[in-house]
């Protein structure tokens, strides 16, 4: 008969190749969380997935995205931790967390010069042109190291454990056309705001 102490797993011993996976993880977060702050709050538009919800939410009634992100993705990454794969939590939460810690910090940073404003008569759509190709780099390179963005990919992923058939894409379009379209009514009643927002999606 095996004991409990001989039937547990080995630690497995941190590696260089893991202190750089979640380098490149948190370096990745911060870099989106610039990015929100130079090109998406400044030009007043809701990105895609859950944090283009809580971008809507702060413009409404001044939530802090980096609070709501957080809030929002703790109870999904413990679902996914629970019920799906713990590296993929664990991974997906080191991202969250840095990426909501930062917006928070940068919130306290004047970061006025570097932002992209268009009051000066520049073009408006080039900031979610800039933001989305920067998400979407982001995105893969995140999903590179077996990890996520959390939001719409930790919901995919407790969705596909369920409803494996299940078409994730119609979810996730179905939701950015949501925020795409509540953008209207809560940004002045403005068609460009739902504009930036498809760009940025399809980006």
């Amino acid at each position: 008969m095996h004991n409990g102490a001989s039937a547990m797993k080995p630690r497995q011993p941190i590696t260089l190749r893991k202190v750089l996976t979640y380098a490149v993880i948190l370096l990745l977060a911060c870099g989106n969380a610039l990015s929100y702050h130079i090109f998406v709050f400044p030009n007043r538009f809701a990105p895609s997935g859950l944090n283009g919800l809580c971008t809507i939410i702060q413009e409404l009634f001044g939530l802090k995205v980096g609070y709501l992100s957080l809030i929002i993705n703790i109870p999904l990454a413990l679902l996914v931790f629970e019920f799906v794969n713990r590296k993929l939590a664990f991974r997906s939460m080191v991202y969250v967390v840095t990426f909501s810690a930062m917006l928070v910090v940068l919130e306290r940073i004047d970061l006025s010069a570097f932002a992209y404003s268009t009051e000066n008569g520049t073009s408006t759509i080039l900031a979610p042109i800039a933001a989305g190709v920067l998400n979407g780099m982001m995105f893969a390179s995140v999903v590179k190291t077996g990890g996520s963005m959390g939001g719409m990919d930790i919901v995919a992923a407790c969705i596909r454990k369920v409803k494996p058939h299940l078409n994730m894409n119609t979810v996730i379009f179905t939701l950015n056309s949501c925020v795409a379209l509540v953008s209207y009514f809560v940004y002045d009643f403005n068609v460009e705001p739902v504009i930036l927002c498809i760009i940025y999606c399809y980006l």
